[in-house]
């Protein structure tokens, strides 16, 4: 698949098996974070790569969706703010290199046959419950990894017209 349709055929999920991902699929995946471009090649984030066998409850508390807790995994990409660029200005670019590595992460998931949902509406209280995550690491985004159990939508997007500007 070339990437052109790679783009066109990568949807959220919102159904998912239950069937095991591959670790050689899940460390592509986990691959494609690690080369993302970030600001000023700093890389200040770690994924949490979470079970969810045995944790629907607490993970429907993250995200109160049940499909969220339907794949065999979920990945968080967390920041670490003190490693993140800083513009002159004082405006960190932490928010936007955790979004740059999940694009990696879900493009390279698409292409591997694995469904995901891009998550920034989470529950931080219950996130940080069951992340654990030590001081100065904060969760940015969630997705669920696994095996699609339903078939995409029609994509509606705006036309060019609408977002693009020639000066």
């Amino acid at each position: 698949m070339n990437f052109s349709e790679l783009i066109r055929s990568r949807y959220s999920v919102r159904a998912y098996s239950s069937d095991a991902v591959e670790q050689e699929k899940l460390q592509m995946v986990l691959e494609a974070a690690r080369l993302a471009p970030t600001a000023a090649n700093r890389q200040p984030f770690q994924v949490y790569v979470v079970k969810t066998a045995g944790r629907a409850e607490q993970l429907r508390r993250v995200y109160h969706r049940e499909w969220f807790s339907q794949p065999p995994l979920v990945l968080c990409v967390c920041g670490l703010p003190d490693q993140a660029w800083v513009r002159g200005d004082g405006r960190s670019y932490l928010a936007v290199d955790a979004a740059i590595v999940m694009d990696h992460m879900i493009l390279a998931a698409a292409e591997l046959g694995l469904g995901t949902c891009w998550i920034a509406n989470f529950n931080l209280a219950a996130a940080l419950e069951l992340l654990h995550l030590p001081k100065g690491v904060e969760p940015i985004l969630f997705t669920p990894l696994g095996y699609p159990a339903d078939q995409p939508a029609p994509k509606e997007r705006k036309p060019l017209s609408d977002l693009v500007r020639y000066l």
